[in-house]
């Protein structure tokens, strides 16, 4: 099943080179069990989106792992992918682009002619075959219906869905510059939150290593993450339904939007 990764540290700009490739537990090593493709999604100092993606496994795509050392954001969104709709395409790998943010699913849902018609004009917006590009639109026209507010988006799209479609799992996060929300629905697939303070260093070793990363340690982040990347305490699974919003400030904000 498909694996999502998100992290930002409010208004400052960090690599995320330790949990996409360093971390015990990191993307690249969720690859391996996940090799339909892989994506990241950041934010350039321009604030416009930055994509790098392919239909290949992180632990073979070397344009991934440049990215994951070399990337600076305020936040990013990454994913590696076990594909159930859609064949493996660019276009088809997650992360999505759309009107200034990013987002990543993991699980799926039935009857997307039924949800294009619910779509309307926001169908446009869609360039691939995946249930969740499709997802992210629903969120767009919902977040636009909601006066640009993304949690409110969020609620409504997955409560839409959750209604009227047959669901696995609703799992995303959504990522602005600075800024990151995430929904766990329902209990089918875990989804953690873990807050990490200024000057707590991440500091992993093993027998044969050891991974030191400075810049994180710099700045506050918060990540949100599927799996715990590097099996410490601190993570805190999401309850079913939950969205979860991290502020510019880092301020970490949580209310039940899709009750069971």
């Amino acid at each position: 099943m498909c694996r999502l990764f998100g992290l930002t540290a409010g208004t400052n700009r960090v690599k995320a080179t330790f949990w996409l490739l360093d971390a015990p537990d990191s993307l690249e090593a969720q690859s391996r069990r996940n090799v339909d493709g892989t994506g990241l999604g950041y934010f350039g100092p321009d604030g416009g989106i930055v994509l790098d993606k392919e239909p290949e496994p992180a632990f073979r795509d070397r344009d991934f792992q440049q990215a994951a050392r070399q990337a600076e954001s305020s936040a990013f969104v990454a994913h590696v992918r076990w594909a159930t709709a859609g064949g493996r395409t660019v276009r088809n790998t997650h992360p999505f682009g759309m009107k200034g943010r990013v987002m990543a699913h993991n699980g799926g849902f039935g009857s997307l002619a039924r949800l294009e018609a619910e779509l309307g004009p926001y169908a446009d917006l869609v360039l691939g075959d995946t249930d969740s590009e499709r997802y992210f639109a629903l969120i767009t026209k919902e977040t636009d219906a909601h006066g640009g507010d993304v949690g409110a988006g969020i609620a409504a799209a997955a409560s839409w869905i959750a209604a009227h479609l047959p669901v696995s799992s609703l799992n995303a996060i959504v990522a602005a510059p600075g800024e990151l929300w995430a929904l766990r629905y329902p209990d089918q697939h875990a989804l953690h939150v873990l807050g990490r303070p200024e000057g707590e260093e991440l500091h992993v070793r093993s027998a044969t290593s050891s991974v030191h990363v400075p810049d994180l340690a710099d700045a506050a982040s918060v990540v949100i993450a599927s799996e715990k990347l590097d099996g410490e305490n601190g993570w805190r699974m999401l309850a079913p339904g939950e969205i979860v919003h991290v502020r510019p400030d880092l301020v970490v904000e949580s209310w039940i939007a899709v009750p069971e």
